[in-house]
Protein backbone atom coordinates (compact mmCIF):
# COMPACT_ATOMS: atom_id res chain seq x y z
CA UNK A 1 0.00 0.00 0.00
CA UNK A 2 1.34 3.44 -0.87
CA UNK A 3 2.33 5.86 1.88
CA UNK A 4 -0.06 8.60 0.66
CA UNK A 5 -3.03 6.26 0.98
CA UNK A 6 -2.09 5.33 4.55
CA UNK A 7 -1.76 9.02 5.50
CA UNK A 8 -5.19 9.82 4.07
CA UNK A 9 -6.81 6.94 5.99
CA UNK A 10 -5.22 8.09 9.26
CA UNK A 11 -6.36 11.70 8.71
CA UNK A 12 -9.90 10.57 7.91
CA UNK A 13 -10.02 8.58 11.13
CA UNK A 14 -8.76 11.54 13.21
CA UNK A 15 -11.31 13.94 11.71
CA UNK A 16 -14.10 11.42 12.23
CA UNK A 17 -13.29 11.05 15.94
CA UNK A 18 -13.05 14.84 16.30
CA UNK A 19 -16.48 15.30 14.70
CA UNK A 20 -18.05 12.79 17.08
CA UNK A 21 -16.53 14.52 20.11
CA UNK A 22 -17.73 17.97 18.99
CA UNK A 23 -21.25 16.65 18.30
CA UNK A 24 -21.44 15.15 21.81
CA UNK A 25 -20.32 18.44 23.35
CA UNK A 26 -22.99 20.40 21.39
CA UNK A 27 -25.73 17.96 22.38
CA UNK A 28 -24.69 18.20 26.02
CA UNK A 29 -24.88 21.99 25.89
CA UNK A 30 -28.35 21.82 24.36
CA UNK A 31 -29.56 19.47 27.09
CA UNK A 32 -28.21 21.81 29.73
CA UNK A 33 -29.95 24.80 28.13
CA UNK A 34 -33.28 22.95 28.01
CA UNK A 35 -32.89 21.85 31.60
CA UNK A 36 -32.25 25.45 32.69
CA UNK A 37 -35.21 26.73 30.64
CA UNK A 38 -37.59 24.37 32.39
CA UNK A 39 -37.16 26.35 35.58
CA UNK A 40 -37.89 29.81 33.98
CA UNK A 41 -41.37 31.28 34.57
CA UNK A 42 -43.48 31.28 31.40
CA UNK A 43 -46.02 33.72 29.99
CA UNK A 44 -48.01 33.98 26.75
CA UNK A 45 -47.64 36.38 23.86
CA UNK A 46 -49.95 36.90 20.86
CA UNK A 47 -48.19 36.37 17.53
CA UNK A 48 -49.32 36.38 13.90
CA UNK A 49 -50.49 33.00 12.67
CA UNK A 50 -49.98 34.11 9.07
CA UNK A 51 -47.99 36.86 7.43
CA UNK A 52 -49.80 40.20 7.60
CA UNK A 53 -49.39 43.20 5.34
CA UNK A 54 -50.32 46.86 5.67
CA UNK A 55 -54.08 47.31 6.12
CA UNK A 56 -54.92 43.67 6.99
CA UNK A 57 -57.65 43.42 9.63
CA UNK A 58 -56.71 41.36 12.69
CA UNK A 59 -59.02 38.43 13.43
CA UNK A 60 -58.84 35.41 15.72
CA UNK A 61 -57.99 33.18 12.75
CA UNK A 62 -54.89 35.25 11.96
CA UNK A 63 -53.58 35.20 15.57
CA UNK A 64 -52.53 32.65 18.15
CA UNK A 65 -50.84 32.58 21.56
CA UNK A 66 -47.46 31.02 22.26
CA UNK A 67 -45.40 30.51 25.42
CA UNK A 68 -42.80 33.19 26.12
CA UNK A 69 -40.28 33.71 28.93
CA UNK A 70 -41.95 36.01 31.44
CA UNK A 71 -38.93 38.29 31.78
CA UNK A 72 -38.46 38.76 28.02
CA UNK A 73 -41.92 39.83 26.86
CA UNK A 74 -41.53 42.62 24.22
CA UNK A 75 -42.79 46.06 25.20
CA UNK A 76 -46.27 46.66 23.84
CA UNK A 77 -47.00 42.96 23.27
CA UNK A 78 -50.40 41.40 24.02
CA UNK A 79 -50.74 38.36 26.29
CA UNK A 80 -54.08 37.07 25.00
CA UNK A 81 -56.01 37.26 21.75
CA UNK A 82 -59.08 38.45 23.62
CA UNK A 83 -57.13 41.42 24.99
CA UNK A 84 -55.87 42.35 21.54
CA UNK A 85 -59.27 42.15 19.83
CA UNK A 86 -61.16 44.05 22.53
CA UNK A 87 -62.89 47.18 21.22
CA UNK A 88 -62.86 48.36 17.61
CA UNK A 89 -61.34 46.23 14.84
CA UNK A 90 -57.62 46.69 14.46
CA UNK A 91 -55.45 46.70 11.36
CA UNK A 92 -51.78 46.20 10.66
CA UNK A 93 -49.77 49.36 10.07
CA UNK A 94 -46.77 47.51 8.65
CA UNK A 95 -45.76 44.08 7.48
CA UNK A 96 -45.77 41.45 10.26
CA UNK A 97 -44.24 38.04 9.65
CA UNK A 98 -45.67 34.72 10.76
CA UNK A 99 -44.96 33.94 14.46
CA UNK A 100 -43.84 37.56 14.98
CA UNK A 101 -45.23 39.14 18.19
CA UNK A 102 -48.01 41.67 17.67
CA UNK A 103 -46.80 45.02 19.07
CA UNK A 104 -49.13 47.92 19.79
CA UNK A 105 -47.07 50.27 17.57
CA UNK A 106 -47.55 47.94 14.58
CA UNK A 107 -51.34 48.02 14.67
CA UNK A 108 -54.00 50.72 14.79
CA UNK A 109 -55.22 52.04 18.12
CA UNK A 110 -58.79 52.60 19.29
CA UNK A 111 -60.79 54.40 16.60
CA UNK A 112 -57.85 54.54 14.18
CA UNK A 113 -57.71 53.33 10.60
CA UNK A 114 -54.76 51.96 8.65
CA UNK A 115 -53.97 55.30 7.04
CA UNK A 116 -50.74 57.16 6.43
CA UNK A 117 -51.35 59.46 9.41
CA UNK A 118 -51.39 56.43 11.71
CA UNK A 119 -47.77 55.54 10.91
CA UNK A 120 -46.37 59.05 11.36
CA UNK A 121 -43.96 59.56 14.23
CA UNK A 122 -45.15 62.09 16.79
CA UNK A 123 -44.32 65.64 15.71
CA UNK A 124 -43.50 64.62 12.12
CA UNK A 125 -45.28 65.51 8.87
CA UNK A 126 -45.86 63.71 5.58
CA UNK A 127 -44.90 65.58 2.38
CA UNK A 128 -45.11 64.23 -1.18
CA UNK A 129 -42.71 65.20 -3.95
CA UNK A 130 -43.03 64.49 -7.66
CA UNK A 131 -40.45 62.18 -9.27
CA UNK A 132 -40.12 60.30 -12.56
CA UNK A 133 -38.81 56.87 -13.47
CA UNK A 134 -35.18 58.07 -13.14
CA UNK A 135 -35.41 60.61 -10.32
CA UNK A 136 -37.37 58.04 -8.31
CA UNK A 137 -34.27 55.76 -8.35
CA UNK A 138 -35.85 53.80 -11.21
CA UNK A 139 -38.70 52.57 -8.97
CA UNK A 140 -36.43 50.87 -6.42
CA UNK A 141 -37.57 53.05 -3.50
CA UNK A 142 -40.06 51.30 -1.21
CA UNK A 143 -41.96 52.35 1.94
CA UNK A 144 -39.60 52.17 4.90
CA UNK A 145 -36.45 53.04 2.90
CA UNK A 146 -34.39 56.12 3.70
CA UNK A 147 -33.32 58.57 1.01
CA UNK A 148 -31.45 61.84 0.54
CA UNK A 149 -33.24 64.63 -1.33
CA UNK A 150 -31.13 66.50 -3.91
CA UNK A 151 -32.01 69.91 -5.37
CA UNK A 152 -30.73 70.90 -8.83
CA UNK A 153 -30.94 74.59 -9.73
CA UNK A 154 -29.83 76.87 -12.56
CA UNK A 155 -29.12 80.54 -11.76
CA UNK A 156 -29.22 82.93 -14.67
CA UNK A 157 -26.41 85.50 -14.80
CA UNK A 158 -26.65 88.76 -16.69
CA UNK A 159 -22.89 89.13 -17.29
CA UNK A 160 -21.95 85.51 -17.99
CA UNK A 161 -23.20 81.99 -18.63
CA UNK A 162 -25.91 80.36 -16.53
CA UNK A 163 -24.62 78.52 -13.45
CA UNK A 164 -26.02 75.11 -12.55
CA UNK A 165 -25.37 73.30 -9.26
CA UNK A 166 -26.71 70.53 -7.02
CA UNK A 167 -27.19 70.70 -3.23
CA UNK A 168 -28.11 67.95 -0.77
CA UNK A 169 -31.29 69.42 0.66
CA UNK A 170 -32.28 66.74 3.20
CA UNK A 171 -30.63 63.56 4.45
CA UNK A 172 -31.91 60.23 5.72
CA UNK A 173 -35.60 60.92 5.12
CA UNK A 174 -37.93 57.97 5.75
CA UNK A 175 -40.16 56.98 2.83
CA UNK A 176 -43.74 56.55 4.02
CA UNK A 177 -45.41 55.75 0.73
CA UNK A 178 -44.66 55.33 -2.96
CA UNK A 179 -47.46 56.79 -5.08
CA UNK A 180 -50.43 55.79 -2.88
CA UNK A 181 -48.93 52.56 -1.52
CA UNK A 182 -47.71 52.53 2.09
CA UNK A 183 -47.23 48.76 2.40
CA UNK A 184 -43.62 48.05 3.45
CA UNK A 185 -43.93 44.42 2.31
CA UNK A 186 -44.15 45.54 -1.30
CA UNK A 187 -40.94 44.39 -3.01
CA UNK A 188 -41.62 44.62 -6.75
CA UNK A 189 -39.97 47.63 -8.47
CA UNK A 190 -42.54 49.87 -10.16
CA UNK A 191 -42.32 53.18 -12.02
CA UNK A 192 -43.62 55.82 -9.61
CA UNK A 193 -44.83 59.41 -9.97
CA UNK A 194 -44.61 60.61 -6.36
CA UNK A 195 -42.90 59.70 -3.10
CA UNK A 196 -44.18 60.65 0.37
CA UNK A 197 -41.54 61.40 3.01
CA UNK A 198 -41.69 61.76 6.79
CA UNK A 199 -40.17 65.13 7.68
CA UNK A 200 -40.23 67.78 10.37
CA UNK A 201 -42.24 70.99 9.93
CA UNK A 202 -39.19 73.00 8.85
CA UNK A 203 -38.10 70.30 6.39
CA UNK A 204 -41.65 70.25 5.01
CA UNK A 205 -41.31 73.98 4.33
CA UNK A 206 -37.96 73.40 2.61
CA UNK A 207 -39.40 70.69 0.37
CA UNK A 208 -42.40 72.81 -0.58
CA UNK A 209 -40.18 75.77 -1.47
CA UNK A 210 -37.60 73.62 -3.31
CA UNK A 211 -40.28 72.03 -5.48
CA UNK A 212 -40.74 75.37 -7.23
CA UNK A 213 -37.10 76.47 -7.13
CA UNK A 214 -35.57 73.60 -9.07
CA UNK A 215 -35.67 69.88 -9.73
CA UNK A 216 -35.85 67.39 -6.87
CA UNK A 217 -34.30 63.94 -7.09
CA UNK A 218 -33.68 61.08 -4.66
CA UNK A 219 -30.56 59.20 -3.61
CA UNK A 220 -31.24 55.86 -1.92
CA UNK A 221 -29.29 55.31 1.32
CA UNK A 222 -28.06 52.07 2.84
CA UNK A 223 -30.69 50.60 5.15
CA UNK A 224 -28.45 50.91 8.22
CA UNK A 225 -27.03 54.35 7.33
CA UNK A 226 -29.32 56.75 9.19
CA UNK A 227 -26.69 59.31 10.24
CA UNK A 228 -26.07 62.45 8.20
CA UNK A 229 -22.79 63.23 6.49
CA UNK A 230 -20.90 66.35 5.44
CA UNK A 231 -21.88 67.51 1.96
CA UNK A 232 -20.88 70.31 -0.38
CA UNK A 233 -22.31 71.95 -3.46
CA UNK A 234 -21.42 70.39 -6.81
CA UNK A 235 -21.15 72.66 -9.86
CA UNK A 236 -20.28 72.19 -13.54
CA UNK A 237 -16.67 73.04 -12.72
CA UNK A 238 -16.52 69.96 -10.48
CA UNK A 239 -17.52 67.77 -13.43
CA UNK A 240 -14.67 68.83 -15.73
CA UNK A 241 -12.21 70.61 -13.42
CA UNK A 242 -12.69 73.88 -15.32
CA UNK A 243 -12.91 77.23 -13.61
CA UNK A 244 -15.91 79.54 -14.19
CA UNK A 245 -13.74 81.62 -16.54
CA UNK A 246 -12.96 78.50 -18.59
CA UNK A 247 -16.65 77.65 -18.77
CA UNK A 248 -17.45 81.23 -19.79
CA UNK A 249 -14.76 81.20 -22.49
CA UNK A 250 -16.00 77.89 -23.85
CA UNK A 251 -19.56 79.17 -23.87
CA UNK A 252 -18.47 82.35 -25.66
CA UNK A 253 -16.70 80.27 -28.33
CA UNK A 254 -19.81 78.15 -28.75
CA UNK A 255 -21.91 81.28 -29.10
CA UNK A 256 -19.48 82.67 -31.69
CA UNK A 257 -19.62 79.45 -33.70
CA UNK A 258 -23.39 79.44 -33.48
CA UNK A 259 -23.52 83.06 -34.71
CA UNK A 260 -21.15 82.24 -37.61
CA UNK A 261 -23.26 79.24 -38.55
CA UNK A 262 -26.41 81.39 -38.43
CA UNK A 263 -24.77 84.05 -40.64
CA UNK A 264 -23.65 81.40 -43.15
CA UNK A 265 -27.15 79.97 -43.21
CA UNK A 266 -28.60 83.46 -43.81
CA UNK A 267 -26.10 84.05 -46.66
CA UNK A 268 -27.04 80.75 -48.26
CA UNK A 269 -30.70 81.68 -47.96
CA UNK A 270 -30.10 85.04 -49.66
CA UNK A 271 -28.21 83.31 -52.50
CA UNK A 272 -31.00 80.75 -52.85
CA UNK A 273 -33.56 83.58 -52.96
CA UNK A 274 -31.58 85.32 -55.73
CA UNK A 275 -31.35 82.11 -57.74
CA UNK A 276 -35.03 81.53 -57.24
CA UNK A 277 -35.76 85.10 -58.46
CA UNK A 278 -33.60 84.56 -61.57
CA UNK A 279 -35.32 81.28 -62.28
CA UNK A 280 -38.72 82.98 -62.02
CA UNK A 281 -37.56 85.78 -64.37
CA UNK A 282 -36.35 83.19 -66.92
CA UNK A 283 -39.66 81.41 -66.65
CA UNK A 284 -41.53 84.66 -67.26
CA UNK A 285 -39.39 85.48 -70.35
CA UNK A 286 -39.90 81.97 -71.68
CA UNK A 287 -43.64 82.26 -71.15
CA UNK A 288 -43.63 85.64 -72.98
CA UNK A 289 -41.72 84.18 -75.91
CA UNK A 290 -44.16 81.30 -76.10
CA UNK A 291 -47.05 83.74 -76.15
CA UNK A 292 -45.39 85.82 -78.89
CA UNK A 293 -44.70 82.73 -80.98
CA UNK A 294 -48.39 81.89 -80.95
CA UNK A 295 -49.36 85.31 -82.46
CA UNK A 296 -49.78 85.13 -86.32
CA UNK A 297 -48.01 87.94 -88.25
CA UNK A 298 -50.25 90.34 -90.20
CA UNK A 299 -50.11 89.98 -94.06
CA UNK A 300 -47.73 92.44 -95.76
CA UNK A 301 -49.32 95.16 -97.93
CA UNK A 302 -47.30 96.38 -100.96
CA UNK A 303 -46.75 100.10 -100.84
CA UNK A 304 -46.67 102.39 -103.84
CA UNK A 305 -43.26 102.73 -105.53
CA UNK A 306 -41.35 105.80 -104.56
CA UNK A 307 -39.76 108.07 -107.21
CA UNK A 308 -36.06 108.42 -106.65
CA UNK A 309 -33.82 111.06 -108.27
CA UNK A 310 -30.96 109.51 -110.29
CA UNK A 311 -27.65 111.39 -110.03
CA UNK A 312 -25.07 110.65 -112.76
CA UNK A 313 -21.46 110.76 -111.66
CA UNK A 314 -18.57 111.46 -114.17
CA UNK A 315 -15.16 109.94 -113.40
CA UNK A 316 -12.13 111.61 -115.13
CA UNK A 317 -8.68 109.97 -115.18
CA UNK A 318 -5.77 112.36 -114.55
CA UNK A 319 -2.30 111.19 -115.63
CA UNK A 320 0.13 111.70 -112.72
CA UNK A 321 3.31 113.71 -113.20
CA UNK A 322 6.44 111.48 -113.74
CA UNK A 323 9.17 111.78 -111.09
CA UNK A 324 12.06 114.15 -111.77
CA UNK A 325 14.81 111.59 -110.93
CA UNK A 326 15.28 107.91 -111.52
CA UNK A 327 17.41 105.15 -110.02
CA UNK A 328 19.74 103.20 -112.42
CA UNK A 329 21.40 99.90 -111.47
CA UNK A 330 24.72 98.75 -113.06
CA UNK A 331 26.32 95.27 -112.47
CA UNK A 332 30.03 95.33 -112.07
CA UNK A 333 30.89 91.72 -112.16
CA UNK A 334 28.56 90.18 -109.60
CA UNK A 335 28.09 93.38 -107.62
CA UNK A 336 25.09 95.64 -108.25
CA UNK A 337 25.67 99.34 -107.99
CA UNK A 338 22.83 101.88 -108.08
CA UNK A 339 22.94 105.52 -109.24
CA UNK A 340 20.39 108.32 -108.82
CA UNK A 341 20.24 110.31 -112.08
CA UNK A 342 17.90 112.99 -113.49
CA UNK A 343 15.02 111.66 -115.61
CA UNK A 344 15.26 112.64 -119.30
CA UNK A 345 12.15 114.43 -120.67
Amino acid sequence: MRANTIIMIVLAGVFGVLAVVLANIWLANQRNALAQANGVPRDTVVVAAVALKFGDTLTAEKLHEIAWPAGAVPAGAFKTTKELLTGDSKQALQAIGANEPIIATKITGPGQRATLSAVLTEGMKAVSIRVNDVLGVAGFVFPGDRVDVLLTRTVRSGDGPDKSFVDVLLQSMKVLAVDQVADESKDNPTVVKSVTLEVSTKDAQKLTLAAGAGQLSLALRQAAASQGEATERVTLADLTGDTPDDVAARQAELDRQAAAAAEAAAERKRADDKLAGLAQAVDRVGSRLDDLSKIKPAPAVASAPQVKEIVKEVVKYVQPEPPARATVGVFRGIKLETYDVPRQK
